[in-house]
C-alpha cells in the first residue's frame, strides 16, 4: 500500500508511506469469513517464492484452510495499491501465479463437505484462469452448493454480456455501484443471478431480486483505505445470508463488515 504525501509528482520524487500487507480478492474474503467464524477453505495458486510462503503461512494464522497449488513458473500474485487523501484506492495488479489457476486445482472431496462457493470474478476475467473459473462454478452446482460471484472490476469488465454468459445461474452476484451500472446497462441482471446485492459506499447497500429491492443505509466512519471493503462486505453478507438471514440483515453485516475494513489500513482484519 502506498499513501504519497500529495499529489503524486511524475517523473520526479514524492515522499510516501509503504506497507506490505497481505492481499488478494480471494485471501480479503477469506480471511472476513475466518474472523466471523466461519469454516472457509480458499482455492488458489501461489508462487514456489518468499511472498507464497508469507501468504500461507498468515492464512494459516488466520484461520483459513488454505488448498493453494503452488506454480514453478510464475510469481505470488502482486498489487500496488496507491491510497488518496480520502481513503480512495487506485489497483496495479499482477495477478501472477493466481492467473494460472486450473481447474483441477478444486478437489472434488472439497465440494462434499462445502454449501457455497464464492468466486471472485478476477478468475473470469483472465482469460488464463477463466476456464478454471468456468468449471468451479459447474461443479459446484452440480453438487448442489450456492454460488456467488463479484465482478470486482468495471474497467476489465470489456464486453458486460459475455461476463454475464459466464455467471449465469448463480445464486447471489455481489457488485458495487459502478459495476451494478456497468452490468445491467441493456441487461436484466436477475435474468443471470438470483439475486443482486449492491454495494454503495456513504449510500449503503441494496438487495434486488423478483420481489422487490431492500436498501440498508452505511454506517458513519471516517474512511482512512478504501481497499478490500468489497471483500469484507461479502464475507459480511454471505455469512449472514448463509445462516438464514434475511435480505436486509444480511445487508446489514455485510454493511458492518465494510464499516471495520475502511477504518483501517489494509484489506484483511486488523
Amino acid at each position: 500500500m502506498v499513501a504519497p504525501d500529495g499529489d503524486v509528482v511524475y517523473g520526479g520524487d514524492t515522499r510516501a508511506q509503504i506497507r506490505v500487507t497481505m492481499g488478494g480478492a480471494g485471501a480479503n474474503t477469506a480471511t472476513w469469513l475466518a474472523s466471523q467464524g466461519t469454516d472457509v477453505v480458499l482455492v488458489s495458486r501461489i508462487g514456489d517464492d518468499m511472498a507464497g510462503r508469507q501468504v500461507l503461512q498468515n492464512l494459516k494464522a488466520a484461520g483459513v484452510r488454505c488448498e493453494l497449488a503452488v506454480d514453478p513458473s510464475a510469481a505470488t500474485c502482486c498489487v500496488v495499491i496507491m491510497v488518496d487523501e480520502s481513503g480512495q484506492r487506485t489497483m496495479l495488479p499482477d495477478h501472477g501465479a493466481g492467473a494460472w489457476l486450473q481447474p483441477g486445482d478444486l478437489r472434488p472431496e472439497l465440494l462434499e463437505t462445502a454449501r457455497h462457493m464464492h468466486l471472485s470474478g478476477y478468475v473470469l476475467l483472465d482469460a488464463a484462469s477463466r476456464d478454471a473459473g468456468l468449471a468451479m462454478l459447474q461443479a459446484a452446482r452440480e453438487r448442489g452448493l450456492t454460488t456467488s460471484v463479484d465482478p470486482q472490476s468495471t474497467a476489465l469488465i470489456d464486453d458486460p454480456g459475455a461476463f454475464l454468459g459466464w455467471i449465469k445461474g448463480i445464486d447471489l452476484l455481489l457488485p458495487n455501484e459502478d459495476e451494478l451500472a456497468h452490468l445491467s446497462a441493456g441487461h436484466d441482471l436477475l435474468d443471470y443471478a438470483g439475486a443482486v446485492a449492491a454495494t454503495a459506499g456513504a449510500a449503503g447497500a441494496s438487495w434486488i431480486d423478483r420481489t422487490g429491492t431492500v436498501s440498508v443505509a452505511a454506517e458513519q466512519v471516517s474512511c482512512v483505505d478504501s481497499t478490500g471493503a468489497g471483500d469484507a462486505f461479502n464475507a459480511g453478507l454471505l455469512t449472514a445470508w448463509l445462516a438464514g438471514a434475511a435480505p436486509a440483515s444480511a445487508l446489514r453485516s455485510g454493511v458492518s463488515a465494510a464499516t471495520k475494513a475502511v477504518a483501517g489500513i489494509g484489506a484483511i482484519p486488523a
